[in-house]
């Protein structure tokens, strides 16, 4: 029987407690399976049965006589994530917060970028004005001159090019 649910009814939170346990591949499908046919999404519990049903996958995988991945390779497995479906393509940056508690952290909060990020901002912001000329879709005239001041070299929003950001 399906139950309908809502976001505010909290269940999604129980959810985040149950995966934990998930070790095997046939733990992780009764999981998935669970999600799928037991519940009634709405916009918000929809979201969170995806984003356990893919830590489930990792736990099974992770579990497996194959797993045992590090730290930087579970940060590895976010950026494709990040890539796959959120679309996240080329330079991009996640600011943990908690990282300025620390002095040898203070360059990660500075407003500088690489020159390879700038280098790829560029192309991209020429790449849109070229691909909009011949688009139906077209840009309001703020964003082309900001797109334009970018393909001139005005780095925008206070940022400035360091070797090494």
């Amino acid at each position: 029987m399906v139950k309908k649910i809502k976001e505010e009814d909290n269940i999604h939170k129980e959810w985040y407690k149950e995966v934990k346990k998930i070790n095997t591949p046939e733990e992780a499908k009764k999981f998935i399976e669970h999600l799928i046919n037991d519940y009634g999404h709405d916009y918000g519990t929809i979201v969170h049965a995806c984003s356990v049903a893919a830590i489930a996958g990792f736990r099974a995988i992770n579990g497996s006589k194959q797993g045992g991945i590090t730290g930087f390779q579970a940060g590895c497995i976010g950026w494709q994530m990040m890539e796959e479906f959120m679309n996240i393509k080329g330079p991009a940056k996640i600011l943990d917060y908690k990282n300025m508690l620390y002095p040898q952290y203070h360059q990660k909060f500075e407003k500088i970028i690489s020159p390879e990020t700038w280098e790829h901002l560029q192309k991209e912001a020429k790449k849109n004005l070229e691909k909009r000329e011949d688009s139906k879709l077209e840009a309001c005239q703020e964003v082309k001159d900001h797109w334009k001041s970018i393909v001139a070299g005005e780095v925008p929003f206070g940022y400035r090019v360091v070797e090494g950001a």
